[in-house]
């Protein structure tokens, strides 16, 4: 039976990085700083719940390896201890490119890193000044080589929507991603209050992406990642990052923001395949890879819907192509009295 993987998430808010994003508020979307002392009783509970599951110990949040050695030692020291007692399979991390150096790397290598996960946000310089973010597309090139020659595995997480930015520096962030990193995280812009980016919006210098524009974003980045073969982990916060909260002001919120993205993906699949075949104004069977049902059909059936009326279909039948690789789709006509 397959092992599902989970992410033993360690929360250490803006330690280690000295700038603020305009669209950062650590403070706000991981909740309150978590006292070192409690770390073990974390890893503690979630390990005591992760039977069946292959579980990494994730430090997230904050700029993991920019939070002083000493304290970042003692965390993977304490990660290992687990890792070596066979109760978590590694140690996964969240960091800034400007935080990668030679000897970090020859610290990370000491212990049982299953992934560093970069900040990159975006491949524009225009795009990283106009959020402050302190560091340029030079310095993620050279963290993604720094951590590559150290034999680390390496995970990319771009954002949708920034200020500045448009679809196709958007695209290039993914090629890149694609072309150097072992998976991704999309995270379309989100506006929380009490930060610059919600004091842009208000002063009308920033307009936030509704959540038809950034499914459609995303799903334009996403087609790069899938086309390259490399994993895309999450599209959106999780919902426990206060967007159901006072701390939430604008932008795409939606509870099942990935499901709409790779729906989207889906509908275009389909309906190229359509087009191409001439189906139209008939019925039409569409095979999908196990799994990927509820995407294929869309939320709520809205592929279904969407299909059936572009298409002018009198009939859609969905099926399970068992040994389908994901995104491979067949389709073809049947005949309306066959239903």
């Amino acid at each position: 039976m397959t092992r599902r993987h989970i992410n033993i998430p360690v929360f250490i808010p803006h330690l280690g990085c000295p700038n603020m994003c305009v669209f950062c508020d650590q403070r706000t979307i991981t909740g309150t700083r978590t006292e070192l002392e409690t770390v073990r009783e974390t890893v503690d509970r979630c390990v005591g719940t992760s039977s069946g599951r292959e579980a990494e110990i994730a430090f997230f949040g904050g700029s993991f390896t920019g939070i002083g050695e000493e304290l970042m030692v003692s965390l993977l020291d304490l990660a290992k201890e687990y890792a070596d007692r066979g109760l978590v399979s590694g140690i996964r991390m969240s960091t800034r490119p400007d935080y990668i150096d030679p000897h970090i790397v020859s610290v990370l290598r000491r212990y049982p890193v299953s992934q560093v996960e970069l900040g990159i946000q975006s491949m524009d310089e225009d795009v990283l000044r106009a959020c402050r973010r302190g560091h340029s597309p030079r310095d993620t090139e050279r963290a993604v080589k720094l951590l590559r020659e150290g034999g680390l595995s390496v995970g990319g997480q771009m954002m949708i929507g920034l200020p500045g930015s448009r679809p196709e520096s958007e695209k290039e962030c993914a090629r890149f991603i694609a072309d150097n990193c072992d998976s991704a995280r999309i995270y379309p812009t989100v506006v929380f209050r009490d930060t610059e980016l919600a004091r842009m919006t208000e002063r009308g210098e920033y307009d936030p992406l509704s959540v038809d524009d950034a499914v459609i974003r995303s799903a334009d980045v996403l087609e790069i990642l899938t086309g390259s073969g490399t994993e895309c982990l999450r599209i959106g916060l999780c919902d426990s990052e206060n967007l159901h909260s006072s701390a939430y002001l604008a932008g795409p919120n939606h509870p099942a923001l990935g499901e709409l993205v790779y729906g989207e993906i889906y509908y275009r699949i389909i309906s190229a395949q359509l087009r191409e075949k001439g189906i139209s104004g008939c019925g039409a069977e569409i095979s999908v890879p196990d799994r990927h049902m509820s995407k294929a059909v869309g939320l709520n059936g809205s592929n279904r819907k969407r299909i059936a009326g572009e298409f002018g279909l009198k009939s859609i039948r969905f099926r399970v192509d068992p040994g389908a690789p994901p995104y491979r789709v067949s389709v073809k006509k049947i005949d309306i009295g066959g239903n």
